[in-house]
């Protein structure tokens, strides 16, 4: 039986998978790598250095996870792959260039991928109980966000999607949660983090005559992208809102 150990460098922004990874092990490594990257903010390291991959579809996961995760607050997945050749450098001194490794910068040691980490991009996170002023608590966090990066224009329609997010938590999940939110690109990236196994579902428009389930058309109005990614013990449910969306709609 084939198997894939995931060790956690608490010390620093580095995942080590040793063993084998082949299509078996590789649904577990995606679970994982999903919660160690929800767990950290900032772009994680994965040390393939130990790693035996058996077959392309064990291979697929980083970028399957990278894919996965490209629209969550201040999180991305890089590779150290001692299978990639290290560029040659113009200049001995200026940073090593990646090679992509199935949609995934990669590079030959931990220091060269450590190097060409950025430092952490402004976030903002709280942790709220699955009660009453819940979502007010979220709408501050919200607001003291777009403020403080230059979105102001941002902060109804955030507010809006970041209400409905915690108060389906409330309601539905009734767990602990995790709200955080991140610039990335001139666009706002929401994400509320639960503990509960079900999954937010859309099927368009409701019935003019149905009490509630308005939620999540709310957040499909005004947010550009939105989705949910299953955790080991729970989910994370995003979107992505942009400053154009918002002029436009005023305009």
């Amino acid at each position: 039986m084939s198997s894939c150990l995931l060790e956690i460098d608490d010390s620093s922004a580095v995942v080590r998978l040793t063993g084998t990874l082949d299509a078996a092990s590789a649904e577990a490594v995606r679970v994982a790598l999903l919660a160690c990257l929800w767990d950290r903010s900032g772009p994680v390291v994965a040390d393939v250095t130990g790693l035996r991959v058996v077959d392309p579809a064990g291979r697929a996961v980083f970028a399957e996870v990278r894919r996965e995760v490209a629209d969550w607050p201040a999180v991305d997945l890089l590779l150290c792959d001692p299978a990639v050749d290290r560029p040659e450098q113009v200049d001995a001194g200026a940073p090593t260039e990646p090679i992509m490794v199935a949609g995934v910068p990669a590079w030959p040691t931990v220091d060269d991928a450590l190097a060409a980490v950025a430092p952490l991009a402004a976030v903002l996170t709280v942790d709220l109980a699955p009660a009453v002023g819940a979502a007010r608590q979220a709408r501050d966090l919200v607001t003291t966000g777009c403020q403080r990066w230059g979105m102001s224009m941002l902060i109804d329609p955030a507010n809006i999607a970041i209400t409905e997010m915690v108060n389906n938590v409330v309601a539905h999940a009734r767990t602990p949660m995790t709200v955080r939110l991140a610039p990335r690109d001139g666009t706002l990236h929401l994400a509320v983090r639960d503990y509960s196994a079900r999954r937010p579902t859309f099927a368009g428009l409701s019935p003019p005559n149905r009490v509630g389930g308005r939620g999540l058309l709310l957040i499909d109005t005004v947010a550009r992208r939105w989705g949910s990614s299953a955790l080991p013990d729970g989910k994370v449910v995003w979107c992505v809102l942009h400053p154009e969306d918002e002029a436009a709609h005023l305009s």
